[in-house]
């Protein structure tokens, strides 16, 4: 591993903000492909790296470990976990369908703060994308699918379907990067959240899937988004050359 330092703990990053900086650096390598599936993630290699301590490498690990990017097996310490494209296309799938059974119960269950919850997310995908702000949609994205799951009221749909959102945000991620995809993102919320309030479950369902499923050309899509991620920078945050950590488009 390049043991270039690229020294986070400054005084323009407080150390509560260190692991999820780690977090962001090595989901950028390991979603690029520039860490491999198998690669050892070496704790004191990190620390040495990024110039911090191994109590916050030891954090991003765990949190990277919780998202499913790796793995951490006892005395060998975290491996990059190994993922095919085959491998995304069914997690997505499973996403589907895990998506599909929560507006399926919501569509019968949501009550006026579920709908309250839905449509504040929604308002902000709105607010974000007017701005350019990859960031902040993906974060109200990520809002108004949570509060999807939460509406089903079904707590281990809840758990299942927060659990592998988790793990296929980072792709999430780079799908909403396109501009494209965020216009027709915010066409299909609506779509949804319609149909939920007429309490169409069939409807929503059939809205949902076709929403979070990569077939054709969206999973073509995605496949030049990961092409297209530039390894992690070894430039300082802060400094000339880092790329802007909150992934905003430039006006």
């Amino acid at each position: 591993m390049d043991t270039g330092r690229p020294q986070l703990e400054d005084a323009n990053i407080r150390s509560a903000q260190l692991p999820a900086r780690i977090v962001a650096l090595l989901e950028q390598a390991i979603v690029s492909g520039e860490l491999k599936g198998g690669e050892r993630l070496e704790e004191v290699g990190l620390a040495t790296r990024y110039g911090v301590s191994r109590t916050p490498v030891r954090e991003a690990l765990r949190e990277l470990a919780s998202r499913g990017l790796v793995e951490v097996r006892s005395r060998r310490g975290a491996v990059v976990c190994s993922r095919t494209p085959a491998d995304l296309a069914e997690m997505f799938e499973a996403m589907a369908e895990l998506e599909a059974g929560c507006v399926n119960l919501a569509a019968r269950r949501a009550n006026a703060r579920d709908f309250a919850r839905i449509g504040e997310a929604q308002m902000a995908c709105h607010l974000a994308a007017g701005a350019g702000k990859v960031a902040a949609y993906a974060l109200a994205n990520e809002r108004f699918h949570h509060a999807l799951y939460d509406a089903s009221h079904n707590r281990y749909l809840i758990e299942a379907a927060h659990r592998l959102y988790a793990r296929l945000e980072p792709y999430r991620r780079l799908l909403l990067g396109i501009a494209e995809r965020r216009g027709s993102s915010l066409v299909e919320h609506e779509a949804i959240l319609e149909a939920l309030m007429e309490g169409d479950a069939a409807n929503a369902k059939a809205r949902v899937k076709a929403h979070v499923s990569i077939l054709g050309e969206r999973f073509t899509a995605l496949a030049a988004a990961i092409a297209a991620v530039e390894p992690a920078s070894p430039t300082a945050p802060g400094r000339e050359g880092q790329a802007r950590p909150d992934g905003e488009d430039r006006k």
